[in-house]
């Protein structure tokens, strides 16, 4: 056997030592680290450059008062991630590949645009991410920021040839750089930890503008393009072949989709407390991600600013990979198959160059991306509780009571923030709310 293994890749081998953990010959803590990794890579998307963006907003302009929002999406996305997981281990197919048997042809259709748009939106602020990163780094144009962001991540997506494993521990150490980074902000910038606690438990918005950012954080955490892509990530590392299995691969991607959310939920609210201690008190007025930038070095250091930039590059690098595979994903389980990677990353990075190509200021182009997922959003949510709650499709997996009650209320939660932010938009006043 060891002979044998000696010529498998990390991939096959990860997958013979899950059958090892499935066969109760091998045991312990080490186990569960073969198991990680749907999870992490889909917690990229809860760490894409329009969290930054909209977490500076919160924190600059609110202080430590919409920390609470941050948890609160956090939560939300935990338990849509471990619904994804859960349909593509039980069925073995992705969420896309069931909306395509199960929907009607017009319906399919549909879907399927309104996905790739969503991929576009996606795609544009995570490259735009990346790219203002080089762009303030090594100061060159933008444009030149995102063809080597383009680069980067066709080099990393080459890794997919050797199978699961390699891209896995690739995006794990982009999400460990992203961590560190602001687990560093933590101990330069000055945060208020009583505030901080206040505001992460009690919930409070200050205005109506308030009301537009907090939508925003919930927008930027829960995203299409990663309800689509844990289920298509769990159905084939090592496919279950009985209840006994699946409900230990249950066990396991349970355990993950909260250790790596609540990660990237810690880093979203340390973004928060990062924006509140700098800015908050005599630079309120901070929105964009390169004025905070700017206003970072003399307020605390090089040391800080550099580290926002680390973390903004490792940010805008992996979530473009990951857009790029949620894609792939999205657009081969609604057309039923295979698409080269060239193709896939084009579809998508072509319209982001448009973008800049055409001199549209950055910070709106995220902001419109933004406004663009949320219209899309309602539809994979929608889709996957309707799917994870027949028994004709899970089986003695279909969600229970409890779970059926938190994601149809989640659901409509978002849906009506979703027409909030849609209306605040389109300059429709809310009446409950003070004005800003």
């Amino acid at each position: 056997m060891s002979d044998a293994g000696a010529t498998l890749n990390l991939s096959d081998r990860t997958a013979l030592e899950i059958r090892e953990v499935f066969a109760g010959r091998r045991r312990g803590m080490g186990s569960a680290l073969l198991f990680a990794g749907p999870a992490v890579i889909a917690s990229i998307a809860y760490m894409d450059p329009g969290n930054f963006a909209t977490n500076i907003q919160a924190g600059a302009r609110y202080g430590y008062s919409l920390l609470w929002v941050a948890l609160a999406a956090n939560l939300v996305a935990m338990l849509f991630q471990g619904l994804s997981a859960k349909l593509g281990i039980v069925t073995g197919r992705n969420l896309a590949e069931l909306c395509r048997e199960e929907f009607r042809t017009p319906v399919v259709i549909a879907l399927w645009i309104a996905s790739e748009i969503a991929a576009m939106a996606t795609d544009l602020a995570e490259f735009l991410g990346g790219a203002i990163g080089l762009s303030l780094l090594f100061h060159v144009p933008l444009l030149v920021g995102m063809v080597v962001t383009g680069i980067v991540t066709y080099g990393v997506l080459m890794f997919e040839r050797s199978g699961f494993r390699p891209i896995e521990l690739i995006i794990g150490g982009l999400v460990a750089a992203i961590s560190l980074c602001y687990l560093a902000e933590m101990f330069i910038a000055p945060v208020d930890w009583g505030a901080a606690a206040t505001g992460s438990l009690l919930p409070q918005l200050p205005d109506a503008a308030a009301l537009t950012i907090a939508v925003g954080i919930i927008g930027a955490t829960v995203m299409p393009h990663a309800i689509y892509l844990h289920s298509g990530l769990t159905q084939n590392r090592a496919p279950a072949r009985n209840d006994r299995e699946r409900r230990t691969l249950l066990r396991f991607s349970n355990r993950e989709v909260v250790v790596a959310l609540a990660v990237a939920g810690l880093v979203n609210m340390a973004m928060v407390m990062m924006a509140s201690a700098a800015f908050h008190n005599g630079h309120s007025d901070v929105a964009e991600i390169e004025t905070a930038y700017h206003t970072l070095t003399p307020l605390l250091g090089g040391a800080a600013a550099a580290v926002f930039l680390i973390s903004l590059l490792a940010s805008g690098v992996s979530s473009s990979v990951v857009g790029t595979m949620a894609g792939q994903i999205v657009m081969q389980g609604f057309v039923g198959f295979r698409i080269p990677l060239w193709v896939r990353r084009l579809v998508t990075m072509v319209p982001a160059f448009v973008v800049v190509a055409l001199g549209v200021n950055a910070t709106n182009a995220l902001v419109v991306s933004q406004v663009v997922l949320s219209l899309v959003l309602p539809l994979p949510m929608i889709s996957l509780v309707m799917f994870t709650r027949r028994r004709d499709i899970m089986g003695a997996f279909v969600n229970s009571r409890l779970t059926d009650a938190a994601a149809i209320v989640a659901t409509a939660l978002i849906l009506a923030l979703n027409l909030v932010l849609l209306l605040q938009t389109f300059g429709v006043d809310i009446p409950f709310l003070p004005a800003s």
